[in-house]
């Protein structure tokens, strides 16, 4: 499929996972986030899903995580250490590539994944991003980086009804790590990553002025 069928088919697959509620199983909960996951229908891992209350406007949540090359992502998201716009598709598609730092007291080496990403609106005022992995000739594999996937993922900022200063954020992740990983590791890698992206995301709405 070109790269504008492939990001529908995310935004499609991330909207059903908003949806259905079944089969998800709670693996870390604080009082800022609920991490839940059940197994991918996508690849052999899990897919992990993050629910969470922020205290600011939907736009002003969206301002903070919304995928662009300069964007603001990279200065408060720990995993995030570069990101790179590689092809602009349309107004609201890009391929684009994205820089993980090494994790997990560095038995994750650094990574880098290269998605098609689609920015889509939804009726109930909710902005979303939607991404899947692609190739693209413009960025190939690179030393001393570690190909990763992310297979159909992204962010859900979703108006809470008669609470105009609060964004419900839902948050989906599946993403293949590649290398010669422990299980167990990869496990416990990820809830422990999406707690701190909502913690360092609440206190970065509040210290900015949009």
């Amino acid at each position: 499929m070109e790269y504008t069928e492939l990001a529908r088919s995310a935004a499609d697959k991330l909207l059903s996972y908003s949806k259905d509620q079944s089969g998800w199983k709670l693996c870390k909960r604080t009082g800022e986030v609920a991490v839940y996951w059940r197994p991918s229908t996508e690849f052999s891992g899990n897919l992990y899903k993050g629910e969470g209350i922020v205290p600011a406007k939907p736009e002003h949540v969206w301002e903070c995580i919304k995928p662009e090359a300069g964007g603001m992502r990279v200065k408060w998201d720990n995993n995030v250490q570069d990101f790179q716009l590689i092809e602009a598709i349309a107004d609201d598609t890009t391929v684009c590539r994205t820089v993980t730092p090494s994790a997990a007291m560095n038995i994750i080496a650094p990574r880098d994944f290269v998605d098609v990403i689609l920015i889509k609106r939804y009726e109930d005022g909710s902005i979303t991003s939607n991404a899947t992995n692609v190739e693209h000739p413009g960025c190939p594999p690179q030393r001393p980086f570690v190909r990763g996937f992310n297979h159909s993922c992204g962010c859900f900022c979703v108006p809470v009804p008669g609470e105009p200063e609060k964004t419900q954020l839902l948050s989906f992740f599946q993403t293949d790590l590649s290398g010669y990983l422990p299980k167990s590791v990869v496990e416990s890698f990820f809830p422990y990553s999406m707690v701190n992206f909502y913690s360092n995301l609440r206190k970065t709405v509040k210290t900015i002025n949009l």
